[in-house]
């Protein structure tokens, strides 16, 4: 907080597709998607246009006891695209993480394994700051201050390839990490309800990028051992990674997919845990306490749930994921000076996500590189020493360009 004296907030006056515009007129290239939410640009006409007619029918119903159209189209359009066939809605994306981690917990319960109620993640990973998701978050700076209120968790070496050790292949990385998870599942099994990951990309830990096989291995390893895989998609999802969801980069189905962020394009607050019939059916009961009572007042609100459609027709439409393919090898030529610059470390990119550390950074580097981009018309908040972009899906080449460029000058002018 102390740090807005020194650097006010941006105060931003309108938006244009991957562009923001500041009171004064400044213009700036959106290049993390307003913390990777927005996909098509903003002040998009379509999703604009579909909230607009949502508006004119009903703002928001109670979904306890009613139901509308909309959250029942994009509940079925989810489990087509996932194969998971029920949904439940939360606002955000620690409320999702909070619902499986619930959900799992109960599952076992009416299944009668009470002892199953501890969760493991992976180090480094992020999964949200409310106090069950920071309980199963792995990252100091959020979660040491609050430890006291939290829950135990434990953590599994992280497949993040920079982690690797010297001569060992991104897949062989993968593979260890994977056999620790093993291990760890052979003698705790019993008393564990699920394992957490973001599958392919740890965000908050700089985009830590890890080869597919580890999320594979995982799958194979908690159904050996009947323990839930939550994938958290929260930030990699639609399209993020290059596929729809990251999962289908391995070929896995995971037991629960927590989804939120980019769902709405950016535009309202929802997310979605999805889940398998199987664990549908263990709460589907005439107890009342067997059922899973967990209440949102804004749950599969119409307007979210509408942009959440727009979004959805225009990945179809546009044939989105195949047209982001050109633009990654068009943006990953264009970064190729910041690749070779002296000063980067772990240069990387998976699908629509492009990341590098920078050596030798001192303390505060983040906020002087986020200066510096602002100087040269783009907004990056980095993470660490780790500069990346994450851009808007309507990125263009003026666009491209000058993300580069801005690239370039912090490694150039930083330090």
């Amino acid at each position: 907080m102390k740090n807005l004296a020194v650097v006010p907030p941006l105060a931003i006056a309108r938006g244009e597709r991957a562009w923001l515009v500041d009171e004064a007129g400044n213009r700036y290239v959106d290049a993390i998607s307003s913390w990777w939410v927005n996909l098509f640009g903003h002040a998009n006409p379509r999703i604009n246009a579909a909230i607009i007619d949502q508006l004119s029918k009903i703002e928001h119903v109670i979904l306890a006891g009613c139901t509308h159209e909309p959250v029942v189209a994009l509940s079925e359009r989810l489990s087509k695209l996932t194969g998971l066939g029920h949904a439940f809605y939360g606002s955000d994306g620690a409320s999702a993480t909070e619902i499986a981690l619930k959900m799992s917990f109960h599952y076992w319960r009416n299944a009668g394994q009470t002892g199953k109620t501890q969760f493991v993640s992976l180090q480094n990973g992020y999964h949200g700051e409310t106090l069950g998701a920071l309980s199963i978050t792995d990252v100091a700076l959020f979660k040491d201050q609050y430890a006291p209120l939290l829950r135990q968790s434990t953590q599994m070496p992280s497949p993040d390839f920079r982690l690797a050790e010297a001569g060992e292949s991104e897949e062989d990385h993968a593979l260890r990490c994977a056999r620790m998870l093993e291990s760890y599942l052979q003698h705790h099994s019993k008393t564990i309800a699920a394992f957490i990951l973001e599958p392919l990309v740890q965000g908050a830990a700089g985009m830590a990028m890890y080869h597919p096989v580890y999320l594979a291995r995982a799958r194979e390893l908690c159904t050996e051992y009947q323990v839930h895989l939550i994938a958290d998609e929260i930030a990699v999802g639609f399209g993020r990674t290059g596929t729809m969801f990251a999962c289908e980069q391995a070929g896995v189905k995971p037991d629960f997919m927590c989804l939120s962020k980019g769902i709405t394009g950016g535009y309202l607050p929802l997310s979605c845990v999805l889940t398998t019939d199987e664990i549908y059916a263990a709460f589907y009961a005439d107890e009342t306490a067997r059922g899973f009572l967990h209440s949102h007042s804004y749950t599969g609100n119409p307007l979210a749930c509408r942009a959440a459609l727009a979004v959805l027709d225009i990945f179809e439409q546009d044939k989105v994921i195949e047209a982001n393919r050109v633009r990654a090898v068009r943006f990953s030529a264009l970064l190729e000076p910041v690749k070779r610059h002296h000063r980067v470390r772990h240069f990387r990119n998976l699908g629509m996500i492009w990341a590098c550390d920078v050596a030798e950074a001192k303390p505060g580097f983040s906020v002087r590189a986020y200066q510096a981009a602002l100087k040269n018309g783009v907004l990056l908040r980095p993470i660490g020493n780790t500069v990346y972009f994450m851009p808007p899906y309507v990125i263009g080449e003026e666009e491209m360009m000058q993300m580069a460029a801005a690239a370039l000058s912090i490694l150039d002018e930083i330090e």
